[in-house]
């Protein structure tokens, strides 16, 4: 499985982005996605996790302003989307996409996932 993502930026305060991430590859359906982050000096932490079937998880710091979803199998590729809204410099950090095939339901540990994007930065200026 190969992940791809896109969409990281530099971004006022206050302002709106939208990663996306691509999983291309040999598996069929992927169950569990997720997006995560590491800001410089901190550990990698969760973000947004969603299933195939759209049950979501999302992280209590960014709740109420970042949205995930995800197309399933979309011209033989599952996408997820981070949409973020009203961005804080405290969301400055590297953002990785994650995928866990064969997870039963939500995949919330870092060890579920077998599959990591490269990841994409985003900046928040003040």
């Amino acid at each position: 499985v190969q992940l791809q993502a896109s969409g990281g930026g530099l971004v006022q305060a206050g302002g709106s982005l939208r990663l996306s991430c691509s999983a291309s590859g040999s598996i069929y359906s992927i169950n569990a996605m997720s997006w995560y982050r590491q800001a410089p000096g901190k550990q990698r932490e969760l973000v947004a996790a969603i299933t195939s079937s759209r049950s979501t998880h999302i992280a209590n710091s960014v709740k109420g302003r970042f949205t995930i979803s995800r197309n399933n199998m979309d011209n033989g590729k599952n996408t997820v989307y981070l949409q973020m809204n009203k961005l804080e410099p405290d969301d400055t950090a590297l953002y990785y996409c994650a995928a866990a095939p064969r997870a039963k339901g939500l995949a919330l540990r870092q060890t579920e996932y077998s599959y990591w994007g490269q990841g994409t930065q985003v900046t928040v200026s003040s």
